[in-house]
């Protein structure tokens, strides 16, 4: 088995732009350079494109052997995190302050080389191919914004792919059912009232309420879900108070939840609202809560991952094809398009061992890939595609 000789003529296109993107990364809904970037090569290509929101990029391909056919998706995200790039490789961001820790500069200049590599095959295809450029898949805001314009309907099948450090380079995964979890922020705002510390009855202590609605939050894990269920309760953010010798009036709490199923995602946010309120009103205090939806569970439809195994083993070892990826607490607002249209998100192995950035954590700030890993995603995204314009 070997990787397509349309796709191997294209890796210094890709490993070029992968690096450009890493050296200049930009956060969620801030991708304004990165959406230049690509819009300069979409030109330099002649494909027609048009920009979704202010920072992401809807670009399509028209099949010329016949007006009609199907419609195929094909997503990259772009976006890259505020954090350090501790890395010391040429490519290291240029950017205090942030970086490409997850991948999606990759994900960008790979979605480029299929771009390129169909847009060179046009007069032998019929249909569309969508290209979603997308923004802000790190607080799962960029998704809806394409599924919101439209840019879904009519497709036969939408097709993802993620880098995946914990994956030895050279391998694929392909399963089916849930990968992804749900991912759901919330921010409780407790009100309590202001007093000094040596006389706490006259006041109501919102940093006290907020200690127990954090340790009240944990037993909708321990003592309110099956134990076969997968969830999580978290809080990552707790503010309370003025000053050291004040009863806090006001305290914030933020935190996510994530479930694997929408019953339980349902059950477990519920449960968060009465537990916050609950508890402050027994205080004499109250409590807001707030959620935002950042992501729905990601579940690769059946169907779809068969079909892209058996296009898979034209070019990869079946050894090499993992069909039993174990899933995951993160999120991926692919999930978005899942909701609307059939179709799968692939994991791309990444880790080589002679390498060892390559095998860090995704969101470190060591994180790097294996580059080879680009030439099997670009071909996945080239040949399925085709696959299902010509099914």
């Amino acid at each position: 088995m070997a990787l397509k000789d349309y796709i191997i003529k294209e890796k210094n296109y890709m490993v070029q732009l992968r690096r450009h993107f890493h050296a200049h990364p930009e956060v969620s809904l801030q991708e304004y350079e990165t959406c230049k970037k690509i819009e300069e090569e979409l030109d330099s290509l002649g494909i027609p494109h048009t920009k979704v929101g202010k920072t992401g990029v809807y670009a399509w391909i028209d099949g010329k052997k016949s007006p009609q056919g199907k419609i195929v998706a094909l997503r990259g995200d772009m976006d890259a995190l505020a954090m350090e790039d501790l890395k010391t490789v040429p490519y290291r961001s240029q950017r205090k302050g942030f970086c490409h820790a997850c991948g999606h500069d990759a994900h960008t200049a790979t979605l480029l080389g299929a771009a390129k590599v169909l847009k060179s095959m046009e007069n032998d295809f019929s249909g569309q191919i969508r290209l979603f450029f997308q923004q802000a898949e790190e607080i799962g805001q960029g998704a809806r914004l394409f599924v919101e314009g439209g840019l879904l309907e009519g497709c036969e099948r939408v097709f993802g792919a993620h880098v995946a450090s914990r994956l030895a380079s050279g391998k694929v995964a392909l399963t089916k059912g849930p990968q992804c979890a749900s991912c759901d922020y919330f921010k409780i705002e407790i009100t309590g009232k202001g007093a000094h510390v040596s006389m706490p009855h006259l006041g109501v202590d919102a940093a006290y309420i907020a200690a127990q609605i954090v340790v009240n939050l944990q037993s909708i894990v321990a003592r309110s879900t099956a134990p076969l269920e997968t969830v999580v309760v978290g809080v990552g953010v707790i503010k309370a108070g003025t000053q050291y010798n004040i009863v806090a009036e006001k305290a914030e709490i933020e935190g996510t939840t994530r479930s694997f199923l929408p019953e339980v995602r349902k059950f477990t946010n519920e449960r968060v609202v009465e537990i916050a309120k609950q508890t402050a009103a027994m205080y004499d205090a109250k409590a807001e809560v707030t959620f935002l939806d950042f992501a729905a569970p990601l579940v690769n439809d059946a169907q779809t991952v068969d079909e892209v195994i058996a296009v898979a083993q034209g070019f990869i070892d079946r050894s090499n094809i993992v069909t039993d990826y174990e899933k995951a607490l993160g999120a991926d607002d692919f999930a978005d398009y899942l909701a609307v249209t059939k179709g799968m998100y692939a994991f791309i192995g990444t880790g080589n061992d002679e390498n060892p950035n390559t095998r860090v954590a995704h969101h470190h700030g060591l994180f790097d890939i294996d580059e080879e890993a680009m030439l099997i995603s670009c071909n996945l995204y080239v040949d399925y595609a085709l696959w299902v314009l010509q099914s």
